[in-house]
């Protein structure tokens, strides 16, 4: 019997029937506890987004396990990947630091777009909402905001790895395209995020705040308009260096990344040989058992 590495362990690891299933249950109960507020009567407590956030967590948590399971379940990985799960969390919960606060330059951004890729969707959305929820307990900013900003970088990890795959994994085509979309993902990112604060924050103008009760219509015009007046230059500064780090350091990173995945037998593959077939000088009767998706 031997172990060998897929000759497509480049490309990300796809979703399973599990794997898809969860991802949508946590994506539409996100949806649904950031955007509620929209489409709520003026009668309700709209503006008190603070009081369901530790519901909201608590609810998280374990969809965050589920779809841990069910990757686990569809590709057969084993403790080593969820041990790299760990690391690339602690590093980019390292990174976050060293840039929060400053004209939102954040570099965890572009190692959350490379780890996706490589990770694939699954791991890559569990990656996003770790690493968000380890940064906030490092730099002090756990808070009623800590949900979304988990859910948020999730979103933005997953997509990295729903990308399609280039015909060079590692060229500089690869690097353009994770470049184009960390640049595009990182305004996402911030609108999301926005509009949790958007809904609680008061006082900040008629035209750009929110009004409950208020047409859903109405209420995104608004919000544009607070987007582009209050967190435009936040968000280019993070798709900025996402854009610049990744064309820079992304090549060397996603091969060392991809060089991991295979010692953690993402995609091993097992040959068997029939007893006796070696010693004869006969051809080996193989059958290949691959672990991960083809």
């Amino acid at each position: 019997m031997s172990t060998h590495a897929s000759p497509r362990g480049a490309r990300p690891i796809r979703l399973g029937p599990r794997s898809v299933a969860a991802l949508v249950l946590v994506s539409v109960v996100g949806l649904i506890a950031i955007g509620w507020p929209l489409f709520a009567d003026a009668r309700s407590a709209v503006t008190d987004h603070a009081a369901d956030a530790p519901w909201f967590f608590a609810l998280l948590l374990p969809l965050l396990i589920a779809v841990v399971v069910a990757t686990i379940a569809d590709c057969g990985m084993d403790a080593k990947a969820v041990a790299m799960l760990g690391v690339l969390a602690a590093v980019g919960a390292a990174l976050r630091p060293l840039g929060a606060g400053t004209a939102g330059l954040e570099p965890m951004f572009f190692l959350m777009v490379l780890s996706g890729r490589v990770l694939g969707p699954g791991f890559g959305f569990v990656l996003g909402a770790v690493t968000m929820f380890a940064s906030a307990l490092l730099t002090g900013g756990v808070g009623p905001w800590m949900p979304t900003q988990m859910l948020a970088m999730g979103w933005f990890s997953m997509g990295a790895g729903l990308l399609p795959g280039p015909s060079a994994p590692g060229g500089r085509r690869e690097l353009l395209m994770l470049s184009a979309y960390g640049f595009v993902a990182a305004f996402a990112y911030g609108t999301v995020t926005n509009l949790y604060g958007w809904v609680t924050v008061g006082g900040i103008g008629q035209g750009i705040s929110f009004q409950a009760g208020e047409p859903a219509h109405e209420n995104l015009v608004r919000f544009l308009a607070y987007v582009l007046a209050t967190s435009l230059g936040w968000d280019l500064g993070r798709a900025v260096l996402t854009v610049v780090l990744t064309l820079t350091v992304g090549g060397p990173l996603l091969r060392a990344l991809r060089r991991a995945t295979r010692r953690a037998n993402f995609e091993a593959q097992v040959t068997f040989e029939a007893p006796g077939e070696a010693l004869r000088g006969e051809a080996p009767h193989r059958t290949q058992v691959t672990y991960g998706p083809e």
